[in-house]
């Protein structure tokens, strides 16, 4: 398969179309989380679709002091692995394809919820993103657009725009891609040099870590549920012979810190330890969210959550996340 290179919307506009088109979109340095995207892509596209990646460093993203200039532009090598990937083609246009005349007046407001986390370390980061994301959709004409889970807050954040804004178009979530060592794949990832991308491995530890900690914790609090609670609760141990196991897992369930205090705990041990590192690591934000609006979840949270961090590591800001989930849903 040759997948064509278009640089206008007419030439996109211009293709025939039998069947689905799957969007996938790009600031460009393609990886394997990208390609991972474009492979699911080709599945919601099916045999008879097509997928489109388009490849755009968007301008009104960065804010000042932001990679803009040094972010890496490598369109022959994004060009070749979408290819792979099994990608029809490749949207790249010029900033005045997507923005003609200039600077758009008329924006995407993200509203509160793109004041949090993100929104709050880089103003008017999501902004522009939903700018961007929503003229592209309206260039590409996609039945589908897919997003991974790894930029979580901008993946909720699409969704409720197409929701709020009657967007005819299927978002799709596709899961973090992790490097062996667990490092999430980024474009920012080549910034790093070798200490540093040492230091870096603490933003997944931390989730992990507090992944570890509800899971351990959770299967605590289940197997305490199987204890009888009567008074008869001891003899009925001793006949099975797990006196001593079920009487620590109830204690450790009903006594040890639990719940998303216990998981940012856990998670914030693993990041004060990288930020005595050398090179540190010095944290942006840690946050335990409910994803329908990214503000902090209470102890006695139920439901989808999610452990989000961001940290910056030498020059390169780096952000990852995991979901969890609370409660009786767990």
């Amino acid at each position: 398969m040759s997948t064509a290179l278009l640089s206008t919307a007419d030439e996109l506009h211009a293709r025939a179309r039998h069947g689905r088109r799957a969007v996938v979109m790009t600031m460009g340095a393609l990886h394997e989380g990208h390609a991972t995207l474009i492979r699911a892509a080709r599945e919601a596209a099916g045999p008879d679709g097509e997928v489109v990646v388009t490849v755009f460093v968007n301008p009104l993203q960065f804010g000042a002091g932001e990679d803009l200039d040094r972010y890496p532009r490598t369109l022959d090598a994004d060009l070749k692995l979408a290819e792979q990937a099994g990608a029809d083609a490749v949207f790249a246009p010029a900033v005045d394809e997507v923005y003609p005349g200039g600077e758009p007046q008329v924006r995407v407001s993200a509203g509160p919820m793109g004041e949090r986390l993100e929104g709050a370390s880089r103003p008017g980061h999501f902004d522009g993103m939903l700018t961007v994301v929503a003229k592209l959709l309206h260039l590409t004409r996609p039945d589908a657009a897919l997003f991974g889970q790894k930029d979580a807050q901008q993946l909720a954040l699409i969704r409720r725009m197409v929701r709020d804004l009657n967007f005819g178009v299927e978002i799709v979530a596709v899961p973090t891609v992790r490097e062996e060592d667990g490092l999430a794949l980024s474009s920012r990832n080549r910034y790093l040099s070798p200490g540093e991308r040492r230091t870096a491995l603490a933003l997944s530890g931390a989730l992990f870590a507090g992944r570890d900690r509800h899971a351990a914790q959770e299967a605590l609090r289940a197997r305490a549920r199987e204890v009888p609670s009567t008074q008869a609760r001891a003899e009925a141990l001793s006949a099975i012979g797990e006196s001593r196991a079920a009487a620590d897992a109830h204690a450790v369930a009903t006594a040890a810190p639990g719940g998303p205090a216990a998981v940012r705990a856990a998670a914030r041990q693993v990041l004060d330890e990288a930020a005595r590192f050398d090179p540190p690591l010095r944290l942006d934000y840690l946050a335990l969210v409910d994803p329908a609006d990214f503000t902090e979840i209470g102890d006695d949270f139920t439901g989808e959550a999610v452990l989000a961090v961001a940290a910056r590591v030498g020059t390169t800001r780096l952000i990852d996340n995991l979901p969890l989930t609370f409660g009786a849903a767990s």
